[in-house]
């Protein structure tokens, strides 16, 4: 049986490796989606991460498409996010509902195990929005509540809610990686293990920069997702990608596997969120979970990214 970790007060036992479906409808086409989930799912993956806005929610269709063929719904943990979709913007009690129920059509399922709230919405009051998911997990439509890239305060205001009734926050997503380690590290890291949160990084591998696959300035021409990954570039970048090719070769790895080795030593990291566009790029992030890094490795990918 693959490794699971619990999210707290859930019965929610995730693999520590969430494959991500931003790209399943956009550059994956349907039998791309299919493929790369069987591949993560024979490695014994069970955890799949999108959104309702996500290819315009054509992620959810091909991630619905899969589990009805593969008839695999009961072993799969199944996470979207609601509020940045051009139909149901924002976190108002009924955008909320009407959001939930859309994501359930698309996905071809009564229940969603992690809903996160994308993104704050400054402008309805989170009693409102956690009002509305409670009656949706009262009705069997969602299990647990998460959220992506909620500001601290609003985190910290969620879990006095929670004493009074309100469903709890369990899951946090927000971006961290070797390569970009100060927006979590500090208030949010503090905040997420006071309250127990599960913690679930996207952009691990920094846009692919802690893939290896960029090693010059050339090698970013072409795609948005490469000038992403060329913010990285820089002399701290190039200490990084030295310090994971000495790890991995240690190992037998690439560069990926072992960065998202180190996230799953950091403290509160319950699984990165990590997407592939092609299944034979799956091996390497399912790999992660297996590889235990000596002190001395976790030293010096610490020096080489700090600063």
């Amino acid at each position: 049986m693959p490794v699971r970790r619990l999210l707290a007060d859930t019965d929610l036992a995730v693999f520590p490796l969430a494959i991500g479906g931003s790209v399943f409808g956009w550059t994956a086409s349907a039998d791309d989606t299919d493929a790369i989930l069987d591949r993560y799912a024979a490695a014994g993956g069970n955890f799949i991460d999108t959104a309702d806005s996500y290819a315009s929610g054509l992620s959810e269709v091909q991630i619905g498409r899969w589990i009805r063929h593969r008839g695999n719904r009961d072993e799969m943990v199944v996470a979207t996010k609601i509020g940045r979709h051009a139909d149901y913007r924002g976190l108002s009690r009924s955008t909320v509902i009407a959001a939930v129920d859309a994501s359930l059509e698309r996905l071809g399922t009564e229940w969603i195990d992690l809903l996160y709230l994308h993104e704050d919405d400054p402008n309805t009051p989170l009693e409102e929005t956690l009002g509305a998911v409670r009656d949706l997990v009262d009705a069997g439509k969602v299990r647990a509540v998460g959220a992506s890239a909620l500001p601290v305060d609003r985190l910290i205001e969620a879990r006095i809610l929670a004493a009074a009734g309100y469903p709890r926050i369990v899951a946090f997503e927000t971006e961290y990686s070797l390569a970009n380690r100060t927006d979590f590290e500090g208030d949010r890291a503090l905040v997420a293990g006071g309250q127990g949160l599960a913690v679930m990084p996207y952009f691990a591998l920094a846009s692919g920069f802690l893939t290896g696959k960029y090693r010059s300035r050339a090698d970013f021409a072409g795609t948005t997702r490469a000038a992403r990954a060329s913010a990285h570039f820089t002399r701290r970048g190039v200490r990084i990608l030295r310090a994971l090719d000495s790890v991995a070769a240690a190992h037998g790895v690439g560069p990926a596997t072992i960065a998202l080795a180190w996230l799953l030593t950091r403290k509160a990291v319950c699984a990165p969120v990590v997407s592939a566009s092609q299944p034979d790029q799956v091996d390497a992030l399912v790999a992660a979970p297996r590889i235990a890094l000596s002190r001395s490795q976790l030293l010096e990918l610490d020096r080489a990214s700090r600063g």
